[in-house]
């Protein structure tokens, strides 16, 4: 009965936006699914020899990876999120946004500035070698080396953590922290046994996204040389020349997230903390003298120092020395290139966003939370395993179109699909469609149906109603969305590498392969651009955000 009932609940409210946001779901799912049934696939003789040799140090890497850079964004985002949030000290209001640019310098460009400025001939040998004839041990510089990946990825994505964190110690720790004061608990054990505790969803939502970017970087693993599962199929794929295997790796890595998915699921439901009451009391900063606040402020002016301040002054001073050869119109074309490629993807992005998150809200059933769930999933699954389900997929698609390209004149099997743009564009779908769509979802959730509930009544249709009631009112989340998208496609080197055509540069892809060059210098100007216009956006969202909760 409750099946009948769910299938007349469907088709009562089938439409063009329904048919939409599943097109939009299929886009999303069939990578993943290609990746998942090459599993099934008999593997050949590279698989083998990987398996045997390889795979096992492949995964070792990767996990000490992970679990060291976890380890310490935990340690330094929520120490960061704790000063901002409990604690006034010089510069508090400044740090408290200014923390989060780090996030606006990739880190594959981090990891290639500060390699060069700690080198034998870099800023800082040179330095203590000519202006304080100091002779250091090159031994204590070395950064390319797995503690070298773990300090950048920590240094890079703390933000994460730090973001989510102090915004849920700001809104909802007040009256525990206050209440464990007043009980006469000291700072220090406030921190470890009240704040770590209530803190924890914030904290495992944050570090999860770390988890993410670590798993889906390419740049500072292979820059590093570091054997991940990400570096592995890039070697698989480009240097074997073995896609099978390449999907095979990719299949592995995609069963490491879902595993780690179920590990954070089985933990959140073991322990969960929930308020006694609804009310909850924003956290009163307490004021710092003297040498805590000195204290206070130098940690966090070093922190800020080092992930943000310093490598991108570096950067311009590289600038200064190498735009002469980089701004040709060679370079001008490839921003043109990176600009509208990021452009045309997020235009789709938050389409498909919208439409999918319309029909969400005003239909509240089983088949719109799968919807939901389908259409973000994309985000969970690194950059190199959408690359090889994509590919996959379009290899297909030329297999299965052959018949129609040998009556246009274009060959027998032509790879006409697979060697075009297309498939970039819908690979930055398939990623970052959960970006437009949780903007989107939140801009919805602000509103609520009441207006649309009117407009409806009123006789006006679906999309009408959209135009006229919703989209006004949901203008600035549609901004965020296609802030956040944009910069997100635009720093994005896994996919862009994999899938580009021939001929076809990004700015990311050109950064690394100046750096992979050691053509650092030249490195810094296509830099700079990502990381100002990654700037820009995360202080326009900041604004944004501040006027839409005020």
């Amino acid at each position: 009965m409750r099946f009948r009932t769910a299938i007349r609940n469907i088709k009562q409210h089938t439409n063009g936006w329904l048919y939409a946001s599943l097109l939009g779901a299929v886009v999303v799912l069939l990578p993943i699914f290609t990746i998942f049934v090459s599993l099934f696939q008999p593997p050949n003789e590279n698989w083998q020899h990987i398996k045997q040799y390889l795979l096992q140090d492949y995964v070792f890497q990767t996990v000490w990876l992970v679990l060291f850079t976890c380890l310490f964004t935990v340690l330094l985002g929520v120490t960061l999120a704790w000063l901002i949030a409990a604690y006034d000290f010089p510069l508090r209001r400044f740090f408290r946004w200014a923390l989060v640019l780090p996030l606006a310098v990739p880190p594959y460009i981090a990891a290639y500035t500060y390699s060069t400025m700690l080198s034998y001939t870099g800023i800082v040998q040179t330095t203590l070698r000519n202006e304080f004839g100091v002779m250091p041990n090159p031994e204590w510089f070395g950064i390319m080396s797995m503690r070298g990946a773990i300090f950048i990825f920590t240094m890079f994505l703390f933000p994460y953590v730090y973001m989510i964190t102090r915004s849920y110690l700001e809104h909802q720790s007040g009256s525990y922290i206050e209440n464990a004061a007043l009980l006469g608990r000291k700072p220090f054990s406030i921190f470890l046994f009240i704040v770590l505790p209530i803190s924890r969803p914030a904290i495992v939502g944050g570090v999860i996204l770390v988890v993410f970017e670590v798993l889906s970087d390419y740049g500072v693993s292979s820059y590093y040389g570091i054997q991940t599962i990400s570096v592995a199929i890039f070697q698989t794929w480009f240097g074997m020349y073995d896609v099978d295997s390449a999907v095979r790796l990719a299949a592995w890595l995609m069963a490491g997230v879902v595993g780690i998915f179920v590990v954070e699921r089985l933990l959140r439901h073991q322990r969960s903390f929930a308020a006694s009451t609804s009310k909850s009391r924003p956290l009163t900063p307490k004021k710092l003298k003297g040498i805590r606040a000195a204290a206070a402020f130098m940690f966090c002016g070093l922190m800020f120092a080092c992930s943000c301040l310093i490598p991108v002054i570096q950067l311009i001073v590289w600038a200064a020395w190498s735009y002469d050869d980089v701004l040709t119109p060679a370079f001008f074309e490839l921003t043109y290139n990176t600009i509208g490629l990021a452009l045309t993807a997020t235009a789709i992005i938050m389409v498909f966003s919208v439409i999918t998150a319309n029909v969400v809200r005003q239909q509240s059933n089983v088949l719109t939370y799968v919807l939901a769930r389908s259409v973000t999933s994309g985000y969970s699954v690194p950059g190199a395993i959408i690359a090889i389900g994509v590919l996959a997929l379009f290899i297909g698609l030329d297999q299965w179109l052959a018949p129609l390209y040998a009556r246009m004149g274009l060959g027998k099997a032509p790879l006409v699909l697979s060697m075009s743009l297309v498939m970039l564009v819908v690979a930055y779908v398939v990623r970052f469609m959960a970006t437009g769509y949780n903007a989107v979802e939140a801009g919805f959730e602000k509103i609520g149906m009441k207006y649309t509930e009117a407009s409806r009544l009123l006789g006006l249709g679906m999309t009408k109603t959209f135009f006229k009631v919703d989209a006004p009112l949901i203008k600035g989340a549609l901004f965020s969305g296609v802030i956040l998208t944009f910069v997100e496609i635009m720093k994005e080197l896994p996919l862009a590498l994999l899938l580009r055509p021939f001929n076809f540069e990004t700015l990311a892809t050109k950064t690394y392969q100046y750096a992979s060059d050691e053509r650092i210098y030249e490195a810094s100007i296509p830099s700079l651009f990502i990381i100002g216009v990654s700037m820009v956006s995360v202080i326009v969202f900041h604004q944004l955000g501040k006027r839409l909760n005020s």
